[in-house]
């Protein structure tokens, strides 16, 4: 096995690898996006409940009044606890997306190096057309 057919073995090689850890970064930022999806849903539900609760008038008495703004008030504290893990997720998704392409960037340079190398192995097994010869002397002889 020529250098040539070693370094393209092992730039094969080196683009699996790259394509694994794509596969894995895709699986990664998949993840982060389903989590940041879900987190927004809670957040949005969490803050239209408090909002429901905070505009209800049937409090028949102090005490249920007082329960029902504790409650609201809790509601509006998780409600802004939900929010920031949101924005967590949003950042971190977006650090998964960057990877990614980071990943995709990384296969698609190997993937080219190996392509390249092909090319040169085909050149240089190819063999060299060989162009007729001149006709030695002039017409006359």
């Amino acid at each position: 096995m020529t250098d040539a057919h070693k370094r393209l073995a092992r730039l094969r090689r080196l683009e699996k690898v790259r394509d694994i850890a794509r596969q894995t970064a895709a699986a990664e930022a998949a993840q982060a996006e389903g989590t940041l999806a879900q987190l927004q849903a809670l957040t949005e539900r969490t803050r239209r409940l408090a909002e429901d609760y905070a505009t209800r008038r049937t409090a028949t008495d102090g005490a249920a009044l007082h329960q029902i703004g504790r409650f609201v008030s809790g509601l509006q504290t998780l409600s802004r606890t939900t929010q920031g893990d949101a924005e967590r997720a949003h950042a971190i998704a977006d650090a998964k997306q960057r990877h990614l392409a980071e990943a995709e960037r990384r296969r698609a340079a190997i993937e080219e190096r190996a392509a390249l190398q092909e090319r040169m192995i085909a050149k240089q097994a190819a063999t060299p057309v060989l162009s007729a010869r001149r006709a030695a002397g002039t017409e006359l002889e």
